[in-house]
């Protein structure tokens, strides 16, 4: 009851930038992942296989610590908010123009293009949200904020089964042209952070690079979390419909449903994750989630008929999507003040640049395998589990600090 009257005390501005956030990192996801159904089909249309279609995947993933660093950059200087609108804008007219690709070289392109602007959604969206809210909220709306993902996926899922065998592959690209939409509810409902404007009245900030010296090992340390991070989710999640489609040849619909069970335990895990984790610790939390993962694989992985593989993707991503929902409050809080519209993003994405070769990787060990995509699935999936659990362990938290407090910064007179 305590964490319902947590969240009913939100205010409507409040409200309105975690609703913001949460969509926009949503249909971020739901374009990202549109990609990820339409491999092979991709790979059939352009006359080559699924290894050099996933290739794009390897390239948007790469390409997202460039949007982190530089939309991140333009949120500590210019707003959390206007940043946010021009990243979606940009995020969903690359997406649009996906669909008119002429060749796999041109579509490569757009979708290293479209990866700085997904690179730059979640640190934004993040900080302003982690910013506004009360502190004793930080761990259930980074849930939330943290289910926009599977919720991407969910969404792009359905869109998926119901809608491509009458669009195709590019159709499903023009669709991914709406979350533009958001825009004007941005415009309209959400307000700027408080701890940005307060920060404007500081008589003397510390440079961008200064910061970064300073809490240098710090950087590192999030770094290599959060690469362990993405192997762990675009590990379990990025080839799992080909693997479905293509080991076990199920359906269209088939492989739509099980996607959407599994992003339905996704979000579960990352909404149940992220407000234990304001019970008992970020870390604690974010440890017992990676572990459940490790008796799941052989379930998830090695099944042979759809129900008990549903049952199995849906534990997995309760694990694996349980420990992601602790990411959005627990690099925020460790983040440095003068620089949170940049820190979290960047380590984030950089983990995401170290982890881009994993489709590349899973699906050139599944094809040396005889096209056993369990093989490789489940391998990736073990050993991430585990590095997770130490990295994590080994690491830090700063659950409730307050933002806005750095030392040695002065207010302007």
């Amino acid at each position: 009851m305590s964490l319902l009257s947590d969240l009913r005390s939100l205010t409507a501005k409040q409200r309105s930038a975690v609703v913001a956030s949460y969509l926009g990192w949503t249909l971020d996801a739901f374009d990202f992942f549109i990609m990820v159904f339409v491999l092979k089909h991709i790979a059939t249309e352009f006359n080559t296989d699924v290894k050099s279609a996933a290739f794009a995947i390897t390239l948007t993933l790469a390409m997202r610590p460039v949007g982190a660093l530089l939309f991140g950059l333009a949120a500590d200087r210019f707003g959390r908010r206007p940043t946010l609108m021009a990243d979606v804008l940009l995020y969903s007219v690359l997406e649009f123009v996906s669909g008119f690709a002429p060749s796999l070289t041109v579509l490569l392109v757009l979708r290293a293009l479209y990866g700085i602007a997904m690179g730059g959604e979640w640190g934004v969206g993040a900080s302003l949200t982690m910013e506004t809210i009360p502190p004793k909220t930080r761990g259930i709306i980074s849930g939330v904020l943290q289910a926009g993902y599977p919720t991407g996926y969910l969404l792009a899922s359905v869109v998926f089964g119901l809608l491509f065998d009458h669009i195709g592959w590019r159709g499903m690209f023009m669709i991914g042209a709406l979350p533009a939409l958001l825009i004007f509810y941005i415009r309209r409902h959400v307000d700027e952070s408080p701890a940005f404007v307060a920060r404007q009245h500081l008589k003397s900030r510390p440079s961008v690079l200064t910061v970064v010296r300073r809490e240098f090992g710090l950087l590192i340390y999030a770094v290599l979390l959060m690469t362990a991070f993405n192997f762990f989710s675009h590990g379990t999640q990025d080839l799992y419909p080909t693997f479905l489609e293509v080991q076990h040849e199920f359906s269209t619909q088939t492989v739509s449903l099980i996607a959407i069970v599994y992003n339905i335990g996704a979000i579960i895990g990352g909404l149940g994750f992220g407000a234990l984790s304001e019970k008992i610790g970020r870390r604690k939390a974010i440890i017992i989630a990676s572990a459940l993962a490790l008796p799941v694989i052989p379930l998830w992985a090695y099944s042979s008929t759809p129900v008990l593989l549903a049952v199995g993707a849906f534990l997995m991503q309760v694990a694996v999507q349980g420990a992601w929902g602790v990411i959005p409050v627990h690099l925020n809080e460790l983040s440095p003040d003068e620089i949170r519209g940049t820190f979290p993003g960047v380590a984030y994405q950089l983990g995401n640049l170290l982890a881009s070769v994993n489709a590349t990787f899973q699906a050139g060990l599944a094809e040396s395998n005889n096209n056993n995509y369990a093989f490789a699935l489940a391998l990736v999936a073990g050993v991430v589990a585990v590095v997770v659990i130490v990295l994590t362990a080994l690491g830090k938290e700063a659950r409730g600090v307050v933002f806005g407090t750095n030392a040695g910064e002065q207010p302007a007179k």
